[in-house]
């Protein structure tokens, strides 16, 4: 630490842990209940055991590595303890974000891009489709409030006398002033602009907590002047660009409130040849909205990430003007709407159809032209290991666009099923969205019969692992059952090589469906029912039992959102479950969608970046960082942050690594073969664990194939280690006289292996790493990232 006596020879040595999924409490993570934070805050902080609080100014070395133990044995290194959890599970209030799933998933679109090769035209064009994809979420999450607000309640429900019979709260909007239809338009249109300022609020309050955190001087950069994907200086600070988009994002938000607004009231103007003056203002609003709304393409269309430097500007005068001039043109569609027109009456519906008509339309043109993207990406620079060919991306948004079809269709029908009862006397919910949730019924009958013929293949290699699992433990005494109960481990662990095929199906076929249905709501006008009244009898039945199974189904899966939520926000075993959910959507930065949940890696892969460099320049030791699950991504991602010099001076433990498994097939721009053989090559050496009965890690296949580890230290050329016994022994043995547990992705530290190969990453890390330099006054003068080296 700076101002301290030069450390022992040898110099101090350290062990970095970095917990996975899920959380857990540094007491866990270090094996002893006194536990002292030595850096960090209550989100976030390193934590060691309060007997090594001083351990490099004591220079104690039964504590710090500098020798052995009375029996000879290596001395085991300082841990300390990085816990992060309570970046995304830490608060209740945190379980409502399973309402902006479809922002999420949209966001992950984006970072599943192929690897390119060549100029980056193309790669800027794809991120220029997922960034329109995310805009008409927005739009169509707020359509939707405007659906049940502005539609299903004041104009229909409220224009309809049996309707306000049966909610007595509607009354006061059938007589007096509120009682013209452009009022009570005026009024509804509260809701969804209280859900777009809640929106902004939240973007605004994260961008401010997670955004703002400042990388490290000279990330990334090797000697050579070249930067990896995740080690780009700006890469994890996006300040500018989530600024930008969720300035155009609550503009796009407010102007379609607006639209909601004033559209019928123009209409009418039009049509019924009303005051000339009233039909050219509605004229010059239809014209502000329009104007505004291609700025608002233009604004996300035109600025990208910047990855390459850190880019501190913030666009001040478009942050401000675009939702103010948003919401000053929803000011004047109120004030138009809420003009007197004597013979305006509501009657039918709002044009929903043509809104949600144009927004999936949209949609599905955006993703067809990011396939053809994807496609050509991908065949610039071909990767056998990549998900769906390179058309994970694609497929991804699509379900992110399905999913904000399904939220939004099933507010709708809930509320029009409230509102309207048994009566029939309102028109419902736009055709369009119930023609959507028609094809559900079929979508899940594919999904289902795809997962069911998944299972039988899995309980069919139960027999092939088998012998397998025999031979992994030779000539121990063993029972049938057991190893049998092994494989079928094994068998299940193996099934999530089987989710690119799960995913592919399901968005081929949502395609499919979704444009058979939007043909149909637009072809017909009428919902499948009444379109198929003068069909064969078995088709006209066919498409009432889908109408009826789908509507239930799309109201279903609203009301399990909602439910899940509140319960996750009182019971915190299923907030741990969705915070496990948000650690693996949300370690990417926002990048297409402003209203996302926030990226907790640009707060998590700094305070590691920082930890270490500043650790290694006051102490010249020797580090060991060691990432367990996600915690190995968080690892990797801060090594590659690190300066070149630090970089090559700390050594990488993983184990349970969805590293190649998982980010590496759909993430293969920034995790594919490429960036980890360089990750492997920059660091002073790498080893990864894995077990067969790991649904989640998995080997990281960079370098030589690997059996042992030698007594010199391990073989760097090879980062994979053998895959582990799991059990450790399948019957009972002197060794194990009780039954050994079947670990899977748990526990990895329990097994022998674990302490045995980072014993040899520590023996090999060099020794004698130069001590701090001091000042005249007495301080170290050292910096992170100066470029000290060991040579």
């Amino acid at each position: 630490m700076p101002g301290t006596d030069d450390p022992p020879a040898g110099g101090p040595t350290l062990e970095l842990l970095v917990h996975g999924v899920g959380g857990t409490t540094p007491a866990e993570m270090l094996d002893d209940p006194r536990t002292v934070r030595v850096a960090g805050d209550g989100v976030a902080a390193v934590f060691r055991r309060a007997d090594d609080v001083d351990a490099e100014r004591a220079g104690r070395a039964g504590r710090t590595g500098a020798g052995t133990t009375e029996d000879g044995a290596p001395v085991p290194p300082v841990q300390e303890a990085y816990v992060w959890c309570n970046l995304t599970s830490g608060n209740g209030s945190r379980a409502l974000w399973l309402l902006l799933l479809p922002f999420m998933v949209v966001n992950l679109a984006h970072w599943m891009r192929p690897a390119a090769r060549g100029d980056g035209r193309a790669v800027r064009l794809h991120g220029t489709l997922v960034r329109l994809a995310g805009l008409s979420l927005t739009v169509l999450l707020v359509a939707a409030a405007c659906e049940v607000a502005l539609d299903l309640t004041a104009w229909q429900c409220a224009g309809t006398p049996a309707c306000v019979a049966s909610h007595s709260w509607l009354a006061f909007l059938t007589d007096g002033w509120w009682s013209a239809p452009g009022r009570r338009l005026a009024l509804a249109a509260v809701v969804p602009t209280a859900l777009t300022v809640l929106l902004w609020y939240l973007s605004h309050r994260t961008w401010s907590a997670y955004e703002s955190q400042q990388p490290l001087a000279g990330a990334g950069r090797d000697e050579h002047g070249d930067d990896a994907p995740l080690g780009r200086p700006g890469f994890w600070y996006g300040r500018r660009l989530v600024a930008r988009l969720r300035a155009a994002h609550t503009a796009a938000a407010l102007l379609t409130v607006a639209a909601a607004v004033s559209a019928d009231a123009a209409r009418h103007d039009r049509a019924e040849g009303g005051p000339a003056l009233l039909a050219l203002s509605g004229g010059l609003l239809e014209a502000a909205l329009a104007a505004t709304a291609l700025t608002v393409v233009w604004v996300v269309c035109r600025r990208g990430r910047s990855e390459r430097r850190v880019d501190h500007a913030l666009d001040a005068r478009l942050r401000r003007a675009l939702p103010l001039g948003s919401a000053a043109l929803l000011l004047l569609a109120v004030v138009y709407a809420c003009w007197s027109r004597p013979g305006w009456r509501s009657a039918g519906p709002l044009a929903g159809d043509a809104v949600f008509g144009a927004v999936f339309l949209a949609q599905g043109l955006l993703v067809v032209a990011l396939a053809a993207v994807a496609r050509t990406l991908h065949r610039s620079r071909p990767d056998a290991r990549a998900a769906l060919r390179g058309l994970a991306g694609p497929a991804v948004a699509l379900l992110a666009c399905a999913l904000g079809g399904v939220m939004s269709g099933g507010v709708a029908q809930r509320v029009a099923d409230w509102l309207d009862g048994r009566s029939g006397a309102l028109a419902g919910p736009p055709v369009v969205l119930t023609w959507q949730a028609s094809v559900i019924p079929g979508l899940l009958a594919v999904v289902l019969s795809l997962l069911v013929v998944l299972a039988h293949r899995a309980w069919r290699s139960v027999r092939d692992e088998i012998p397998a699992v025999l031979r992994d433990h030779p000539g121990e005494p063993h029972d049938p059952v057991r190893v049998r109960g092994v494989a079928r481990v094994r068998a299940l662990a193996a099934l999530t090589d089987r989710a690119p095929l799960l995913v592919g199906v399901a968005a081929a076929v949502t395609f499919l469906l979704g444009a058979g249905a939007l043909a149909g709501a637009l072809g017909t006008g009428r919902a499948p029912a009444d379109a198929a009244r003068n069909a064969p009898v078995a088709v006209a039945g066919l498409a009432e039992v889908a109408q009826a199974i789908g509507s239930w189904l799309i109201g279903l899966g609203f009301v399990l959102f909602v439910t899940f939520g509140r319960r996750a926000y009182r019971d915190a075993s299923a907030r741990r479950t969705i915070g496990i959910l948000w650690d693996v959507g949300t370690f990417w930065p926002r990048a297409a969608h402003p209203f996302a949940p926030p990226c907790y890696a640009e707060r998590a892969v700094p305070d590691l970046t920082w930890r270490m460099a500043t650790w290694t320049a006051s102490t010249g030791g020797r580090l060991v960082l060691s990432g367990h699950s996600q915690g190995s991504v968080l690892a990797a991602a801060a090594a590659w942050q690190l300066p070149a010099p630090v970089r090559a001076r700390v050594a990488l433990l993983t184990y349970g690594s969805p590293l190649e498994r998982l980010y590496g097939r759909w993430f293969p721009a920034h995790f594919g073969p490429e960036a980890l053989h360089r990750l492997h090559q920059e660091v002073d050496c790498w080893r990864n664990l894995h077990r067969r009965t790991d649904p989640i890690g998995g080997p990281v296949l960079v370098g030589d194939a690997d059996t042992t580890t030698p007594p010199g230290g391990p073989p760097c050329s090879s980062v994979d280690r053998e895959p582990l016994k799991d059990p450790l022994s399948l019957g009972r043995t002197a060794a194990h006289p009780l039954p050994s547990p079947v670990l899977g992705h748990g526990d990895y530290q329990a097994d022998p292996v674990f302490a045995e190969e980072r014993a040899a990453l520590l023996a090999r890390l060099p020794k004698g790493l130069p001590a701090p330099r001091h000042g005249d006054d007495g301080q170290d003068t050292a910096q992170p990232g100066s470029g000290r080296s060991s040579g």
